[in-house]
C-alpha cells in the first residue's frame, strides 16, 4: 500500500536498490527508459530560447521531405531523429546546413507528427512551432 503512493522516482530508487541486494542489478528491463533524459539537459523554464520552424519541400513528383530547423543545440539531435524515423516508419537525416545549422530532415509530410513527438516530448512548448509549407 506504501508502494503506491510513492513518486515514480523513488519506486525507481527502491527497486534499483533490491536488485542490487539480490545481485540482479544485471536486469536492465525493469528500469523506465527514456530516450530523451541525455538529450534535454536545460531545465522545463528555458526548453527551448527561439521558434522552431518545420518546413515542406518538393522534391520529384509526389516525393516531399520535411526539416526541422532551430532545435537547441543542447539536444542531441541524432537520437531525436532516432526516435523519429521509428514512431513514424519514415527515413531520416541531420543535415549540416551552412546558413541554417544542424537540420533534421525526415521524408515524407511528417509535420503535424514531429510537432506532436517535439511537444509531447517536452522538447518544444507549441508557440514555438512555426509550420510552413503548403
Amino acid at each position: 500500500f506504501i508502494f503506491c503512493l510513492l513518486s515514480k522516482t523513488t519506486k525507481l530508487i527502491l527497486l534499483d536498490s533490491l536488485l542490487q541486494e539480490n545481485n540482479m542489478s544485471n536486469i536492465e528491463n525493469l528500469k523506465a527508459f527514456d530516450p530523451f533524459a541525455d538529450a534535454a539537459k536545460g531545465d522545463d523554464d528555458a526548453v527551448q530560447d527561439g521558434l522552431v520552424h518545420v518546413r515542406i519541400q518538393q522534391r520529384n513528383g509526389r516525393k516531399t521531405l520535411t526539416t526541422v530547423q532551430g532545435l537547441s543545440d543542447e539536444y542531441d539531435l541524432k537520437k531525436i531523429i532516432k526516435v523519429a524515423k521509428k514512431e513514424f516508419a519514415c527515413n531520416g537525416t541531420v543535415v549540416d546546413h551552412s546558413e541554417y545549422g544542424e537540420v533534421l530532415q525526415l521524408q515524407g509530410d511528417q509535420r503535424e507528427n514531429i510537432c506532436k513527438l517535439l511537444v509531447q516530448c517536452g522538447l518544444v512548448k507549441q508557440d514555438q512551432l512555426k509550420v510552413h509549407g503548403f
